[in-house]
């Protein structure tokens, strides 16, 4: 680019996605005085998913701005809870976040998942037809136009993604009312509704099932019921006022 330059600077939570203003959070680079403001700062290497608001000299302007010579850009993150207006929230995530897509299920938040890698067209034309935000570690998905929404998963440890979700978009939770395979909702069943799925001492230890509807997995209190239950209490405790 040999057009305008111009001063960026970058809010702290937003210089990782840019190496070279990591020590001052702040760059000068050059623009071909044709390209918005959006395209620049994506080009820099920062989803627009991640950006809450640009200022110039002090005013908010929009991504297409066609920066001039000397402006000085300020790019700032969303403030949580971010809102995606226009639909019930509900998410969709990568190959690569099945975890936290269970955990989110296990939360009965709306979590579809694709278990197989189908690509990223495919992904991106699924957030626009089901009105879903596209939960990716991956920048260059992220960066599709036809995404319906998208957010950006900072960390690779389960646990801090979740929480970084639940602080992010502040879902309502319903723990235990979701099928963590497929998503579908639970409804309570008999035992002799899901006999067959039950092993030997399952059916004669436990009483208490309930079943998917779309799927027809069972579901009981079982071995890992405890662990289970404390990813759910530190969700809900964190959030007293969005619990079931």
């Amino acid at each position: 680019m040999n057009g305008p330059e111009i001063h960026v600077e970058f809010a702290p939570g937003l210089r990782v996605f840019v190496p070279q203003a990591r020590a001052t959070g702040s760059l000068r680079t050059a623009t071909d005085g044709i390209a918005g403001l959006g395209h620049v700062v994506e080009s820099l290497g920062v989803p627009l998913t991640e950006v809450g608001a640009l200022l110039v000299d002090g005013r908010e302007v929009s991504v297409g701005h066609v920066p001039a010579a000397g402006e000085s850009v300020t790019v700032r993150p969303h403030t949580y809870p971010q809102r995606v207006p226009g639909a019930p929230l509900r998410f969709l995530l990568d190959v690569h976040l099945g975890t936290l897509a269970r955990r989110l299920r296990l939360l009965g938040v709306d979590a579809a998942y694709e278990s197989t890698d189908i690509g990223d067209p495919a992904l991106a034309a699924r957030s626009a037809a089901e009105k879903r935000v596209m939960l990716s570690r991956d920048r260059g998905l992220l960066r599709r136009r036809e995404l319906w929404a998208g957010a950006f998963v900072y960390s690779t440890r389960p646990e801090e993604q979740l929480a970084d979700v639940l602080d992010r978009f502040d879902p309502e939770l319903r723990p235990w009312t979701r099928c963590t395979a497929c998503n579908g909702l639970l409804r309570a069943a008999g035992k002799e509704d899901v006999a067959d799925q039950l092993k030997e001492g399952t059916h004669r230890t436990y009483d208490v099932f309930a079943q998917c509807a779309d799927c027809g997995r069972a579901y009981w209190k079982g071995a890992h019921h405890d662990q289970l239950e404390a990813i759910v209490e530190r969700a809900v405790a964190s959030r007293p006022d969005r619990g079931a």
